[in-house]
């Protein structure tokens, strides 16, 4: 028998993130492309970005058949948060005639490449990077390299830069939740083993 799963968050009823989701408005539009594979992943970070955020866009797929509109909205300009050739370091003031349209491919670095790789739109896209040093509080999964963040890290982190100096703090309250449960659902002698950092 399946446990009663909150709707909206889509975490169980019993550790429903909704009271900790804020409601953040922000000047940057952010699209969320996610690969179906993170969907129902027990860590989910796009779903409680697009939720913590009223200018967020969240799809699931492979191929985006309708990308074509999705990026080219009146007054914004599209950019790709993803690091690679020619990718310019993300700053305050990025986009100074029109406002800021963060692409955001959500899924495991092999699979974000296949959605770049399936969607030339996106491929073709002017590319935004974070800077370097940035250290995620995903204690959970081992970062494939220095400065790997999880999703809403990652655009919590891009929308300081661009938006500063305002803050989005916030919308890390319900990623912490979530890391912390797990943590106790896992019990800390398994997390000290699998995963802390500490000797």
């Amino acid at each position: 028998m399946s446990r009663a799963q909150c709707p909206r968050c889509m975490r169980p009823q019993t550790h429903c993130l909704c009271d900790l989701i804020p409601q953040l408005d922000s000047q940057t539009r952010i699209l969320l492309l996610q690969h179906p594979s993170e969907v129902n992943h027990a860590l989910n970070t796009a779903r409680l970005a697009a939720l913590g955020l009223t200018h967020a866009e969240l799809r699931v797929g492979e191929v985006f058949e309708d990308l074509h509109g999705l990026l080219n909205l009146p007054g914004y300009q599209a950019r790709l948060l993803f690091p690679g050739e020619g990718a310019q370091l993300l700053q305050s003031g990025a986009v100074t005639d029109d406002k800021l349209l963060l692409v955001v491919p959500d899924g495991t670095w092999r699979k974000a490449r296949k959605l770049l790789h399936l969607n030339p739109l996106l491929a073709q896209l002017p590319r935004v990077t974070l800077p370097e040093g940035a250290v995620s509080r995903y204690r959970l999964r081992k970062a494939p390299g220095p400065g790997a963040l999880s999703t809403v890290e990652a655009i919590v982190q891009a929308l300081e830069i661009v938006e500063a100096p305002r803050s989005y703090a916030a919308l890390l309250r319900p990623f912490e939740a979530l890391i912390e449960g797990q943590i106790e659902a896992m019990g800390a002698d398994t997390y000290q083993r699998n995963h802390s950092t500490q000797s």
